[in-house]
C-alpha cells in the first residue's frame, strides 16, 4: 500500500512539474476577440509576421511587419519591452502560431495570436508605414 501511495505521490509531483513548463506560452484567440481587444488595450503591437511583400499589398492598420522566417535567437529592436502585448498574425494562422512561439522562447511574456488577415473583418490598408 505504501508503495502504491508513493507511485501516485510521484506521479502527481511529476505532472505538476510539467504544468509550470508549459505555462510558457501565448494566448491563442479569434480575430472577433482581437478586435474587442485592441478597442479595449491601448500599449500594443499589432505584428504581422508575413513576408514584406504580402505587408505592402495589405495589411492591418496599425501593423508593423517582421516576417516570421526573421524570427530567430537575436534580439529584435523593434519589440524593445518583452512585457507588451504583441498581437500576432499571418496569413492563414501557421506562420503566426510558428512565430508566437518563436518570440516566446526570446523571453516574450504578453503574446496573442491570432490568426490570419483571411479572417479579419476590419479595415486593411496598403503600402508601407500605414
Amino acid at each position: 500500500m505504501k508503495k502504491i501511495v508513493m507511485v501516485v505521490l510521484s506521479i502527481m509531483l511529476l505532472s505538476g512539474c510539467g504544468t509550470a513548463a508549459s505555462e510558457l506560452s501565448y494566448k491563442q484567440i479569434s480575430t472577433d476577440e482581437a478586435v474587442t481587444m485592441m478597442q479595449e488595450e491601448s500599449d500594443y503591437i499589432i505584428l504581422d509576421v508575413r513576408t514584406e511583400e504580402e505587408y505592402e499589398e495589405k495589411h492591418i492598420l496599425g501593423a508593423i511587419c517582421i516576417p516570421n522566417e526573421t524570427i530567430g535567437s537575436d534580439e529584435i529592436s523593434e519589440l524593445a519591452d518583452k512585457d507588451q502585448l504583441i498581437m500576432v498574425y499571418c496569413r492563414s494562422g501557421n506562420r503566426s502560431k510558428q512565430a508566437a512561439e518563436k518570440l516566446v522562447k526570446l523571453g516574450y511574456t504578453n503574446i496573442v495570436e491570432f490568426g490570419g488577415i483571411n479572417d479579419w473583418t476590419g479595415e486593411i490598408v496598403s503600402g508601407v508605414g500605414e
